[in-house]
């Protein structure tokens, strides 16, 4: 294949673009915005967790509190009850025995109940600011992860912007390269995730950066100015300049 010299030579600038674009895909694929995204969103959901357990928990102490304050306002409401009965005339000494022991059975279960609703009291007291914690633990979590979707998202900005900017040059670069079979062998090989195209400098091709064998640079020596060489090592187009020193 030949290609005019100058052809091959603006072959370099596509194939610089090309390599900044490839440089913002594999930024895009690496942010490290990213993991950190998904640290902070885990983060967040162990919050959640953890606080749906303490809300759980003090749930079941709220409904023991209301439950042992009926069963106090129960046993209190049945004490009155016999307090009047005992103190009603009429009362018979029998019926009046049993009504004074059953106000001092009354009277324990008052205090079980009492000493067992303080108990919880305590319990669902801790639980509280265990509650607290846990709910300022997921306000900070929450704001990490917004932090960190921001800067993310400004991240992921920077890179389509540059992207944008970079396929305007690549589409100026290829629409100032006239040679269209060159152009063709440089795009299949970038399309098969190979660099396209490189700049001979000191027996090394820029493309593999290899040092290229010495009967090889020979052959280039001898080869056309419009002659289209490729890399002995990767294949690629090696674009000779006043740079290469042949």
């Amino acid at each position: 294949m030949k290609a005019d010299p100058a052809d091959q030579r603006r072959l370099l600038d596509l194939a610089e673009v090309d390599a900044e674009l490839a440089r913002l895909a594999h930024r895009r694929r690496t942010l490290p915005e990213d993991g950190e995204h998904a640290t902070a969103e885990k983060a967040v959901q162990a919050a959640k967790d953890k606080l749906v357990g303490i809300e759980t928990s003090a749930g079941d102490l709220d409904r023991d509190i209301r439950r042992i304050e009926r069963d106090v306002e129960g046993v209190r409401a049945r004490t009155v009850r016999d307090q009047e009965m005992l103190a009603s005339a009429g009362v018979g000494a029998k019926q009046a025995s049993d009504l004074q022991h059953e106000l001092e059975t009354l009277a324990r279960r008052q205090g079980v109940l009492e000493d067992e609703q303080l108990e919880i009291m305590e319990q669902r007291e801790a639980v509280g600011i265990d509650l607290d914690h846990a709910r300022g633990e997921l306000a900070t979590a929450e704001e990490t992860l917004t932090d960190v979707g921001a800067r993310r998202d400004s991240a992921l900005a920077d890179i389509t912007a540059s992207e944008a900017g970079r396929r305007r040059a690549r589409a100026d670069a290829v629409a100032s390269i006239g040679a269209a079979d060159l152009l063709a062998a440089y795009e299949t090989r970038l399309s098969q995730g190979r660099v396209g195209a490189g700049l001979l400098r000191e027996r090394r091709c820029g493309a593999c950066r290899l040092e290229l064998d010495r009967t090889f640079i020979g052959q280039l020596r001898a080869a056309a100015a419009d002659d289209v060489v490729h890399c002995e090592e990767c294949g690629a187009i090696l674009v000779r300049t006043p740079e290469s020193g042949l």
